[in-house]
């Protein structure tokens, strides 16, 4: 077993401020580093980040976000090159994972399932002054969020299908910031995810306050849309962009269905996917398939509840209380997972592979 830990960071300002101050913060940070190390790895295996077309694509879909990445980089005394091509999530190796998602009524629940190497341990909460929503998620890339929900009560999550044939475009992470930050409704993250370059095949789970769920099936090639309140690893309508193997994620699927209700209280939801006892919960992490979080959605409430490792309490955080002017006072959420290795916020991650 190892101890593992997630911050809370909270902000409130402009997109530029806010970078900058996650600048200085990350500057001396073993986080920072631990990216750095495996960057320099990837490099060697991967191609570069196009700058001028990530600018561009950024400037069509998400402007504020390069004043974020300008922040960024003006705290770390960067290059806007260089945070470019570290936080626009444009061109990037996507790591693989699991995941798994559900919906109800009124909740999206949902497993980040992957290997601790790639987490960095960052619950965001973020209200900007400067024009888009203000949102809760956790990170990825700094920039990205890997699932979350926004202050009109559009949530999100994604699920890895397959990377072979992968294009130009925008990875998960950066898709999901740029949903949760612009979009209110299905309907308006359907078109943003039909419009927008995708780098990999992924499974985009949308849910907004009207209790509408859909599952979007992208890849580079192809968009497609259909309703349903449950997914995991795999496409049902684009099957030539599978894996070879989709046992298990059918496997973990099935037992979603056997046990989903529409009605399931903020508890059976949220236990149902954290108990290890029933077989959604993941400790595969050698396999890159083990549950790192478990977080849920409240479209109504504006509730997130978020926990690290399997049959945790998990901290709940309102929204709506933040937009009020509240001050979050949880600083640090903490867990233990049956993995080898802790997530690349800990020193004792610095000789990862």
């Amino acid at each position: 077993m190892v101890s593992v830990f997630t911050d809370v960071i909270q902000y409130r300002g402009s997109h530029y401020q806010f970078g900058f101050e996650q600048g200085k913060q990350l500057k001396s940070s073993i986080l920072l580093r631990n990216r750095q190390i495996q960057s320099k790895k990837r490099r060697k295996r991967h191609f570069y980040t196009d700058v001028n077309e990530a600018v561009q694509l950024l400037n069509q879909f998400s402007p504020m976000l390069l004043a974020e990445i300008e922040g960024l980089a003006d705290g770390l005394d960067w290059s806007f090159e260089q945070a470019v091509r570290a936080f626009s999530g444009y061109y990037l190796e996507e790591e693989r994972s699991g995941c798994s998602i559900m919906t109800g009524h009124d909740f999206l629940v949902r497993n980040y399932d992957s290997h601790p190497s790639s987490y960095e341990g960052r619950l965001v909460v973020y209200q900007p002054n400067d024009g888009g929503y203000a949102t809760i998620g956790p990170s990825m890339q700094i920039t990205g969020r890997m699932d979350g929900i926004n202050e009109k009560g559009f949530s999100m999550g994604y699920n890895f299908t397959n990377r072979i044939g992968s294009d130009d475009g925008f990875v998960c992470n950066m898709i999901g910031r740029i949903l949760l930050e612009n979009c209110a409704t299905v309907d308006e993250g359907i078109e943003l995810l039909k419009a927008i370059p995708h780098r990999s095949a992924f499974s985009y789970v949308l849910f907004d306050l009207t209790g509408r769920s859909v599952v979007v099936e992208a890849s580079p090639r192809s968009v497609v849309v259909r309703p349903a309140n449950m997914c995991t690893n795999h496409f049902e309508l684009l099957h030539e962009e599978n894996r070879y193997q989709s046992d298990e994620s059918i496997e973990r699927l099935n037992k979603i269905k056997s046990s989903w209700q529409p009605n399931l209280s903020i508890r059976e939801a949220y236990q149902m996917f954290n108990d290890r006892a029933n077989g959604i919960f993941s400790d595969r992490y050698g396999a890159w398939s083990g549950t790192l979080h478990t977080s849920y959605y409240e479209p109504t409430t504006l509730t997130a509840l978020y926990g690290i490792g399997a049959n945790q309490i998990p901290v709940r955080i309102n929204l709506a209380n933040f937009l009020k002017g509240e001050t979050i006072r949880i600083k640090r959420v903490t867990g233990q997972l049956n993995a080898d290795v802790p997530f690349i916020n800990d020193k004792y991650s610095i000789e990862l592979k």
